[in-house]
């Protein structure tokens, strides 16, 4: 991936520009806040409000790190639930990536130098794991690398409950904003289920809706004004 070079955010962590698209793949202000705000904060803890259980698709993998940031997430919470006498909390994740970042790049990403060491492992673990198998990352958290496009994705398993939509712009690809790339995560999420993203582009949130969201904002990270929740629920 020659047109990709690693490039250092506001808050110190390291995202990607990607010279074709002329974009980068976090907020310029910082990749681990963002992170941390729209997928774990709006997201991940807004679901376990209502569910027992974590089943995340993750549209864009990029670097790894909404998934580097749900793991440490999960950890803290599973040491909580172990000192209460539960067990691990259940997770599922499936993440989709058509184009792998070259073992060049990841190397050169600063996560573990910015993060406590416990995480090390944890983004070690994520990228070593083969594409499109299943594999227990840590204890009940299996991840599942997809190489390819949404709009290809055959999934015959168990419901998702929530969707981390972290593709490039829409101006940047249309096609992955696509009606029915909604309609298609409407299908894969359970009731009570939430999509979530950076993005609060008028044309995707009436996408969202027609594919049958409601559809609300919310303050955005780092200054952006707003971000966007849908639900899938039951009609009012």
């Amino acid at each position: 991936m020659k047109h990709v070079s690693l490039q250092l955010t506001e808050d110190g962590s390291h995202t990607l520009f990607n010279a074709e698209l002329n974009e980068t793949y976090h907020s310029h202000k910082g990749a681990l806040a963002e992170s941390r705000y729209v997928f774990i904060h709006a997201g991940l803890e807004q679901v376990l409000q209502d569910f027992d259980h974590l089943a995340i698709l993750e549209v864009g993998f990029g670097t790894g790190l909404n998934a580097l940031m749900t793991l440490g997430k999960v950890l803290e919470l599973t040491k909580a639930r172990q000192q209460s006498g539960l067990a691990p909390l259940p997770v599922r994740y499936v993440t989709i990536e058509p184009y792998p970042l070259s073992a060049e790049l990841i190397e050169g990403l600063n996560y573990k130098g910015m993060l406590p060491g416990w995480y090390a492992p944890l983004f070690d673990a994520l990228h070593a794991a083969p594409w499109d198998q299943d594999v227990e990352v840590m204890p009940g958290f299996v991840l599942r690398k997809v190489k390819g496009k949404l709009e290809q994705l055959e999934w015959q398993g168990e419901p998702f409950n929530l969707v981390y939509y972290d593709a490039f712009a829409p101006s940047k690809q249309p096609d992955v904003w696509a009606l029915d790339n909604f309609k298609k995560c409407y299908g894969l999420l359970e009731q009570g289920g939430l999509l979530v993203s950076y993005c609060a582009n008028g044309q995707f949130k009436r996408d969202l809706k027609a594919a049958g969201f409601q559809v609300k904002a919310y303050p955005g990270a780092l200054g952006k004004r707003e971000m966007t929740r849908a639900w899938k629920l039951d009609p009012l």
